[in-house]
């Protein structure tokens, strides 16, 4: 069983005293294809060591994470333009639009993401979404965007039947990670709903680490927590939606 964590940030610093375990558990699982996304620059020498050091399951995106857009956001962005011309990446991600921290830098957000989602066209590459409290400003600009040289992923997919429909309309997979396992997740009531054929699997890791783990660190190894409750939602083998899970972000990355 092949099993493709989409989005893990195995750079973090929460990862600095035991990176090469957390891997290894990963690996021992299935679990041996990850797609690592950027945050700005200051991680660009961590997510190449990664990939030096894993060459055959590290796959990386190059972005400049909403969060991330501040005053300097231009300069970032001039980075993110050097090493898309610099190399090759699976991805122009986690790029998208986040208003659960600050509005303040919104029109900037806009921007930024929009440049990425260019930049994404001109090489040929898939986009990852990073959105949160902003469903409404992320179509609006997919909307200006879209296309069929516009498809990727819409990573931690939170919303509602209406919006995954909508998302899956600008040729976006949904990435499901921890949130489908929670009490409160919501998208487990009608996930079932949408055809596998545009889910794909992640973690987030360090981030939102599924049950039992929740509030704990999440790590690539426990996304076999969220293939099961996926597999229940369609009644299906758990070696079933790996395969097509893993399938599905081949038609994506390309790899």
């Amino acid at each position: 069983m092949i099993i493709t964590d989409t989005h893990t940030h195995l750079y973090s610093e929460l990862f600095e005293e035991d990176r090469e375990s957390v891997i290894k558990r990963a690996l021992d699982l299935g679990v041996n294809r990850f797609f690592i996304p950027a945050i700005d620059s200051t991680y660009a020498a961590s997510m190449l060591d990664l990939e030096k050091a894993y060459p055959e399951h590290v796959f990386l995106m190059m972005g400049l994470h909403p969060t991330y857009v501040k005053e300097n956001y231009k300069e970032e962005l001039a980075h993110v333009e050097e090493m898309l011309t610099a190399r090759k990446f699976y991805a122009v991600g986690e790029i998208g639009i986040d208003l659960y921290w600050d509005k303040s830098f919104l029109e900037q957000q806009k921007i930024a993401f929009k440049q990425q989602i260019q930049w994404a066209k001109k090489y040929g590459y898939p986009i990852v979404i990073h959105g949160r409290d902003s469903f409404d400003e992320i179509f609006e600009v997919l909307e200006s965007e879209k296309g069929d040289d516009l498809f990727g992923i819409f990573h931690c997919f939170t919303g509602d039947y209406e919006q995954a429909k909508k998302a899956i309309s600008y040729n976006m997979k949904l990435g499901i990670g921890g949130v489908v396992t929670f009490k409160n997740g919501k998208i487990d009531a009608f996930l079932n709903k949408i055809d596998l054929k545009h889910i794909v699997l992640e973690t987030d890791s360090p981030y939102l680490a599924p049950m039992p783990y929740r509030g704990k660190r999440n790590e690539s190894s426990y996304i076999v927590h969220v293939l099961e409750k996926v597999a229940s939602l369609y009644n299906m083998d758990v070696d079933e939606v790996a395969a097509i899970t893993t399938a599905n972000s081949k038609e994506v990355f390309g790899v």
